[in-house]
């Protein structure tokens, strides 16, 4: 099993996306016409540029539940987390090899919110160990927010440029093959998340 593995438990619902946002930047910027059947089009283009800049920056823009699935505590009295900002922990469980699951007491653990690396703490010395061959499960809410209002201006004008840069060069697939356009670059630069050590944020 991989020592960390972290997947969504919700997803974004496609009414918090800014589509209208979008179709109204591309309108002013090309010819987009919108006869309403290029909605799917336009959400896919979004949900692409959001996880594109959230991969880059340890961010989760909207709102959503995630688990973290651990082979081992990464030290035995904390644990990083690896996204922010975090807005809280809703269960920590550990799983043996019989795939037996033991929660764990939500008195035995604490987050330390961080817009770059919250933690969940051992709310004593040491957090509860992981089973041989198990594996710990955290459960915790992700996000700035539920609405595409409560993302940081910076962040969502970098969301709608990268995610016109796909509609636009949507002929021309693979001619741009690294990087992200300069400009959405200088919106999200003072997000990113420093990584130290070979990975001491995650």
């Amino acid at each position: 099993m991989a020592s960390m593995m972290l997947t969504e438990v919700t997803g974004v619902a496609a009414q918090a996306l800014p589509v209208q946002a979008l179709k109204d930047h591309l309108r002013l910027g090309s010819g987009f016409s919108d006869d309403g059947l290029q909605d799917g089009l336009i959400e896919a283009y979004l949900r692409a540029a959001m996880a594109a800049i959230e991969a880059r920056i340890g961010k989760v823009l909207l709102a959503r539940r995630l688990k973290l699935v651990l082979a081992d505590w990464r030290r035995a009295g904390e644990q990083a987390l690896p996204v922010a900002p975090v807005t809280a922990l809703v269960s920590v469980a550990l799983v043996d090899v019989n795939e037996v699951t033991l929660p764990v007491a939500v008195d035995r653990y604490r987050l330390v919110q961080d817009m770059h690396r919250p933690k969940l703490v051992a709310a004593g010395v040491l957090l509860p160990t992981v089973p041989t061959d198990g594996r710990a499960e955290v459960v915790f809410d992700a996000g700035f927010g539920a609405v595409w209002a409560a993302v940081p201006a910076d962040l969502a004008q970098a969301v709608l440029l990268l995610a016109a840069e796909y509609y636009e060069n949507r002929h021309d697939l693979g001619q741009r093959v690294a990087g992200v356009p300069l400009a959405v670059q200088a919106l999200i630069e003072r997000w990113r998340t420093v990584r130290v050590l070979g990975g001491g944020a995650a």
